[in-house]
C-alpha cells in the first residue's frame, strides 16, 4: 500500500528560472513527507536532475520555445510557433492522464506548463504572470492565459500581496476574476558573508539565439574591463567546464552552492531581468545591471519598473556598452529593502494541505498568503500608483 503521495513538480523549460525557483518548493515537499517526481524537458530537466539525482524524473513534451534573432520579431515568431506549443500542451495533458490512471501521480505543481491539469487529482498552477504583456494584444493573451489557469484547482503567485511587490501589474492586475494565493518570493539561494572576489559577475540564461547574442556582446565589452570577471554562460552540460580569457573566468554552469557563493562574492551582477533572477538578487541583497531579452515584454517591463524605482539600472541589448556599468552606483540595488525576508515553512505546510486532501478541489477559496517581511522607508519606492497606470 502506497504511504507517500507522489507530487509531479513540472516547470516550463524557458530559460532556467522556472526550474530554479521550484527547487525551494521541492525541498519543502520532501521535508513534508511527499515523494517528488521531476517533470520537464531540456536544460530545465537537466538542472533539476543534477540538483536531485535521487528523484525519479519524467521527460515531458517540449514547447520548443525559441527567440527571434531580431527582438522586434519576437511576438510574431511566437505566434507562428503557437500550433507546436498547443500540440505540446495536448501531449503533456495526455501523458498526465496515463500517469494518473496508472496511479503514478497524486498531485501536480506546474510552473507555467499549461496542460498539466486533471479533474481527479489536485493540481496547482504557479506563475507570476496573471497578465501576459504583449503590446496591443495584451488583453487577448491574458484572456487565453486565464482560460488555462481556471482549469487548475489553485493558482500560486511567487510574490507579495499588496503594493510592496516585485511583479507589479504582471502579478497584480486591476481586474482578475480568478482567486490566487500570493506565496512570497521564492529563491533557492541563501545570503552568506563573503569576501569580494569578482568585480563583475555575468549570469546568463534563456533560449537561443538571444543567449548567445548577449554572450558575444558582453565578452566583447568586458575584455576591456579593468577588473575580475566571472562569466557564467548558463549552458547546462554533463560536466562543468572552466576556461580563462584574460581577466575573465568562463564557466558553462554552476550548481546551487557554488552559484550562491559566487554571487555573494561579486560586487555587480549583469543579467537578464528575468523574474527568478530578480527574486534571487532580492534574497541576496545585490546590486545589478539588467539587459532584458529583446522583444520579451515581461523582462522589458520589469527592467523599466526597477529602474524607475531607483533600484536597478538597465540598457537595451543592442545599446549596451561598458560605460553603462557606471550607473550602478547611482541606484540602491536590493540591499536591505526586505531586511526580514525569510521563508515561512508553516506557509508551505498550509499550501501543501491541498495535496493532503485538507482542502476541497474546486471551487477556489480566495486567500492571500504573505511571507513575513519588515519594510521601513520604502513604501514610496514600491508604490506602483506613482510609476504605473
Amino acid at each position: 500500500m502506497k504511504t507517500q503521495k507522489n507530487i509531479l513538480v513540472a516547470p516550463l523549460n524557458w530559460g532556467l528560472g522556472h526550474a530554479t525557483r521550484c527547487i525551494l518548493l521541492i525541498y519543502a515537499l520532501l521535508e513534508d513527507g511527499f515523494n517528488v517526481i521531476l517533470g520537464s524537458d531540456g536544460a530545465a530537466l537537466q538542472l533539476l536532475q543534477k540538483e536531485f539525482p535521487q528523484l525519479q524524473s519524467i521527460e515531458l513534451p517540449s514547447y520548443d520555445i525559441k527567440y527571434a534573432k531580431n527582438g522586434k520579431s519576437f511576438k510574431w515568431k511566437m505566434l507562428l510557433r503557437s500550433p507546436k506549443v498547443l500540440k505540446a500542451i495536448r501531449k503533456e495533458r495526455e501523458q498526465l492522464k496515463v500517469l494518473v490512471k496508472n496511479g503514478q501521480v497524486d498531485g501536480v505543481l506546474s510552473d507555467n506548463r499549461l496542460g498539466l491539469y486533471h479533474t481527479d487529482i489536485p493540481t496547482v498552477f504557479m506563475t507570476h504572470q496573471l497578465q501576459v504583456l504583449s503590446g496591443k494584444t495584451t488583453r487577448i493573451t491574458s484572456a487565453l492565459h486565464r482560460n488555462y489557469i481556471r482549469k487548475f484547482d489553485e493558482c500560486w503567485v511567487p510574490d507579495f500581496d499588496g503594493k510592496l511587490n516585485l511583479s507589479g501589474k504582471l502579478g497584480h492586475p486591476k481586474n482578475f476574476d480568478i482567486p490566487v494565493k500570493y506565496i512570497g518570493a521564492l529563491s533557492r539561494l541563501e545570503k552568506e558573508e563573503a569576501t569580494s572576489s569578482y568585480d563583475v559577475m555575468v549570469l546568463l540564461s534563456g533560449p537561443e539565439p538571444q543567449r548567445t547574442e548577449l554572450e558575444e556582446i558582453l565578452l566583447h565589452e568586458l575584455k576591456h574591463y579593468n577588473g575580475q570577471v566571472l562569466f557564467v554562460r548558463g549552458v547546462v552540460e554533463s560536466e562543468q567546464r572552466v576556461e580563462r580569457q584574460g581577466q575573465i573566468k568562463l564557466v558553462n554552469f554552476m550548481e546551487t552552492q557554488d552559484l550562491q557563493k559566487a554571487i555573494c562574492a561579486s560586487d555587480i551582477i549583469i543579467s537578464r531581468s528575468g523574474y527568478t533572477t530578480i527574486m534571487d538578487l532580492l534574497k541576496l541583497g545585490k546590486k545589478a545591471f539588467f539587459i532584458p531579452t529583446p522583444g520579451q515584454t515581461e523582462q522589458e517591463y520589469l527592467a523599466r519598473r526597477l529602474e524607475a524605482k531607483g533600484i536597478i539600472p538597465f540598457a537595451e541589448q543592442e545599446r549596451f556598452s561598458l560605460k553603462d556599468l557606471s550607473k550602478v552606483k547611482l541606484y540602491s540595488g536590493f540591499g536591505n529593502l526586505f531586511p526580514a525576508y525569510h521563508v515561512d515553512n508553516g506557509l508551505f505546510r498550509e499550501l501543501f494541505g491541498l495535496f493532503k486532501g485538507e482542502r476541497k478541489l474546486r471551487p477556489y477559496s480566495k486567500v492571500a498568503f504573505n511571507i513575513n517581511l519588515f519594510v521601513m522607508g520604502f513604501n514610496n519606492m514600491f508604490d506602483d500608483r506613482k510609476t504605473e497606470s
